[in-house]
């Protein structure tokens, strides 16, 4: 009997132990996949080439230093003459509130101008309401409409010098808002400042409030007078200080920005614009296939009846595109990179919530440089649900099918028609199936006009800010920044716009590609003999062109088409100052140029790393690598190839 119940006692500790081993393995399976997402999906491949290593130091030099002429330039948006502080809410001309529409892009600039409006008329701001992420899109009830992307407080205490921002409108004004009573206007973006002077200050004096519907990404000229340049400077403040996202949404950026310069390695940000409302406003469809080339299209029909644009419905997109009005292909923007010089192994971070026409497009650059990633390949689900935060759950796009009659149906039928002779009854209609409906696009193959978005879409659209937040912080602090579309013509801000003129406000320096795409259409097109000889190659004339785009020559068509468009996109001269030791007008303060000076002595004793300028001359060493065309080809070479071959 003893034996009997040892026994018992070790089958029943057995199964113990079993359960627990069972409930441990079941919990390092749960934890363990993001943790393997995370280290899979970021294992850059390095490169190990070791007889290159010699070249390695002119390269990193020649393809990340800083652009040396621009490093003159400061950020510098302080007022610079009388500004006299905001006056108290009570004694202000009254409220003003504001509704948002449009993607993240629009959203960024309508708020700058909105700053600066209030500030104009004397007014009290109430924080906006962004429309795109609103409680009834299903987002998380953790955050209100602004603070759902941007810090409030920030956001108030920042501009405390500037103007007065409430969150809320008084409760009797809040009652006549609900009661419609408050007058409302949809003002222009290429409103004037007399404008607001003229027609709304007065109905703001009578009425203490106001509202404002802003759609087309702005709603004060991007241009001012010299007499407005400190409404201008008040511009940078609020993009470039005042809007700070919320933590959690720069904790995960900042993290991974860390996670692309492992290794002490730098990375290049690469916006490729591929979005349908720029591609359709330039008419752009023919650029892709099947049901792109509809969807493009069909958009590009309802910007026309609604008066956005003036045109045709159909156009040559490839006229359009040697015009310079479509985007660089992500294919073309590989073969720019190579021309460059950047080795297959250059870590280049795809930014962009919308990227027309999938994973697709992208493959030609994928096989160029195996290290293209994008926000999904840097963090897990885990990480991006914190930043969503909690959210209940919506039903899912479930296709119900149309209902085929049965047989007895189709007989009751026949046996209730006309008079014979007839024709005989047509064959049942084929079941639409889930695998055929999925898809945002599924709609094109029935119905001639686009459904109104599904809950879940809603959702979509308000975590596409997020994702735009994030890769606007990634491609800020890039090493260097590419983009495929600025400057679309649509005279609305862009995403590529807005980045490059934050980086010329806070490091002029740094590399920012401003390429133009008319002549790079032309180069990719020339069939001309004299480009594929040594020294005269077509790879020289893709270098030279890019290189000066990020210098002088870059800013200065900057200046002439996205200025007009943007403010944000060049914010210089206004919001910055000048290294001069002439005495410049535009000269920067001595306390910037000391903490200049003491900043670069810092870097110089941390790092050795010689500057961008200390290289030998580029035109030199491409012609010392090509004078070497006979001896051994480069891969960068253009060669003939013989059609008998």
């Amino acid at each position: 009997m003893i034996m009997i119940s040892k026994i018992k006692w070790l089958l029943l500790g057995g199964l113990v132990l079993s359960f627990l081993s069972l409930l441990v393995h079941m919990f390092l399976a749960n934890t363990s996949v993001e943790l393997v997402q995370y280290s899979v999906m970021t294992r850059f491949i390095e490169d190990l080439n070791i007889e290159a290593a010699g070249k390695q130091a002119v390269r990193s030099r020649r393809l990340w230093g800083k652009v040396k002429p621009l490093e003159v330039l400061q950020p510098y948006a302080n007022p610079r003459s009388k500004y006299p502080v905001p006056v108290p809410v009570e004694q202000s001309t009254g409220f003003i509130y504001a509704k948002i529409f449009g993607e993240f892009e629009k959203i960024r600039s309508s708020i700058c101008d909105l700053v600066a409006i209030s500030r104009l008329l004397n007014a009290t701001l109430v924080i906006p309401e962004i429309q795109e992420s609103t409680s009834s899109k299903g987002i998380s009830s953790e955050f209100k409409s602004f603070s759902y992307l941007y810090n409030e407080e920030q956001f108030i205490t920042s501009l405390k010098n500037d103007i007065i921002i409430v969150k809320n409108l008084p409760p009797n004004l809040k009652e006549a808002r609900k009661r419609k009573e408050i007058p409302t206007f949809k003002p222009k973006k290429l409103a004037s400042p007399d404008y607001y002077v003229k027609e709304l200050l007065p109905e703001l004096k009578k009425s203490k409030v106001i509202g404002l519907v802003i759609t087309d990404g702005g709603c004060l000229q991007p241009v001012l007078s010299s007499k407005w340049v400190e409404y201008q400077r008040l511009r940078c403040r609020v993009a470039f200080h005042a809007l700070h996202f919320r933590p959690e949404i720069l904790e995960l950026a900042h993290l991974m920005v860390k996670r692309l310069r492992a290794s002490g390695q730098p990375y290049l940000a690469y916006h490729p614009g591929l979005v349908r409302d720029s591609l359709a406003h330039q008419g752009c469809a023919e650029l892709f296939q099947d049901v792109h080339t509809e969807l493009i299209q069909y958009r590009r029909a309802q910007l026309i009846k609604q008066k956005i644009i003036r045109d045709e419905l159909s156009v040559d997109s490839h006229i359009r595109r040697f015009n310079g009005s479509c985007p660089l292909m992500p294919e073309e923007v590989g073969l720019l990179f190579r021309a460059m010089g950047y080795p297959p192994t250059t870590r280049i971070y795809l930014a962009g919530s919308e990227t027309f026409g999938g994973q697709r497009v992208m493959i030609p650059l994928r096989a160029m440089f195996t290290n293209l990633v994008d926000r999904t390949n840097l963090c897990n689900r885990y990480e991006l649900n914190k930043v969503f935060g909690k959210e209940s759950p919506l039903p899912s796009n479930s296709f119900n099918p149309t209902s085929t009659k049965t047989s007895k149906q189709l007989k009751k039928e026949w046996d209730q028609a006309g008079p014979r002779p007839r024709p005989l009854p047509p064959p049942p209609d084929r079941p639409f199936y889930q695998h055929e409906k999925e898809g945002w696009h599924g709609w094109v193959a029935e119905k001639d006009s686009e459904p109104d978005p599904s809950p879940i879409e809603l959702r979509d659209k308000a975590h596409r800010l997020l994702s735009d937040a994030l890769d606007y912080v990634v491609s800020v602090e890039a090493d260097a920044f590419f983009p495929g579309f600025h400057n679309d013509g649509s005279g609305l801000p862009d995403f590529s716009s807005l980045v490059m003129g934050h980086r010329l406000y806070e490091l002029a320096s740094a590399r920012t590609y401003r390429p133009d795409r008319k002549f790079l259409a032309k180069l990719f097109n020339s069939t001309q003999d004299h480009l594929y000889y040594p020294k005269r190659s077509w790879i020289l004339a893709a270098r030279k062109h890019l290189n000066d785009s990020l210098g002088e020559e870059g800013l200065k068509r900057q200046l002439t088409q996205s200025k007009p468009r943007s403010f944000l996109s060049h914010p210089i001269p206004e919001c910055t100052c000048t290294i001069s030791k002439t005495g410049d007008k535009n000269a920067c303060p001595k306390w910037i140029e000391a903490s200049l000076a003491e900043s670069k002595l810092q870097e110089s004793t941390e790092n050795e790393q010689p500057d961008y300028t200390d290289e030998p001359d580029e035109q030199q060493t491409d012609e010392e690598d090509e004078s070497k065309i006979n001896d051994s080809p480069s891969l960068e070479e253009d060669v003939e190839m013989d059609p008998d071959d």
